[in-house]
């Protein structure tokens, strides 16, 4: 799903951004080793790496990172919380124009991003920048929506005060993978993945996401009183948990 000037939507939300979203479980590189042969020497382009929450988890590994971004608030933010890594090679692109060269990497990752990808151009520019036999990986921390009292009051949050919650949020598009791959087949695999949160934090989090109203909006100030109001309600010892499936997509694409 290609969204209108989606590149720009998180330009506001940097700093709630590095802050305070979810990162990932370290069984995610664990099964890239096992069933991709993932090792330290695999060189790897991460499209769309944001402030570079999963690049970190890659670099962490030994691996040499292109950290593609077309937005240049998150860009800049990526650079500064990566810049202690020498295998971190910060790159202006799209997941659909690149720039890096035909054949030059081994993995193509994309983590909380695919979805506001332009899938056949996106799929094309994979393709080519892949060595032969090399590996695509998507990547989606999926938050629980009804497993807890607490993650349905938060669920009816978004619902109510949601810009556009329910047209662009990634679990809508995950449907969609098989098209993405199709010729090729792919796997999934998913772990489990909790983030607890005092009030400062779950604020945070919330207002990292792009379908919620800024402090200009005259939902903002209604929205927090009762995000403060659900947190009072379920929380335990000054915190809540976030409950996330963490998915992982992966195949060689032909």
């Amino acid at each position: 799903m290609a969204v209108k000037d989606a590149t720009q939507r998180f330009s506001s939300r940097v700093d709630n951004y590095v802050r305070y979203r979810p990162g990932y479980p370290k069984e995610v590189i664990e099964l890239l080793e096992r069933d991709c042969a993932l090792t330290a020497a695999s060189v790897i382009a991460d499209i769309a790496s944001g402030t570079g929450i999963f690049t970190r988890l890659l670099l962490e590994n030994g691996n040499h990172v292109f950290g593609v971004e077309p937005n240049a608030d998150m860009r800049r933010a990526g650079e500064e919380f990566l810049s202690s890594y020498p295998n971190f090679s910060s790159v202006a692109g799209t997941a659909e124009a690149t720039t890096l060269a035909n054949a030059s990497v081994d993995f193509v990752t994309a983590a909380q991003a695919a979805h506001w990808f332009d899938r056949e151009k996106a799929r094309r520019e994979f393709m080519r920048i892949l060595k032969p036999q090399g590996w695509t990986v998507l990547i989606w921390n999926e938050r629980q929506t009804d497993s807890t009292a607490f993650l349905r009051d938060y669920e009816a949050l978004l619902l109510k005060y949601g810009t556009d919650y329910q047209e662009v949020r990634h679990e809508r598009t995950t449907d969609e993978i098989a098209d993405f791959f199709a010729p090729s087949e792919f796997r999934t695999q998913t772990f489990e993945n909790d983030q607890e949160c005092d009030y400062s934090g779950l604020e945070g989090r919330l207002l990292s996401s792009s379908y919620t109203p800024g402090p200009d909006h005259s939902s903002y100030q209604p929205m927090l009183r009762e995000l403060r109001r659900i947190f009072e309600l379920h929380q335990h010892g000054g915190q809540v948990v976030l409950r996330y499936d963490t998915r992982v997509f992966f195949g060689q694409l032909a």
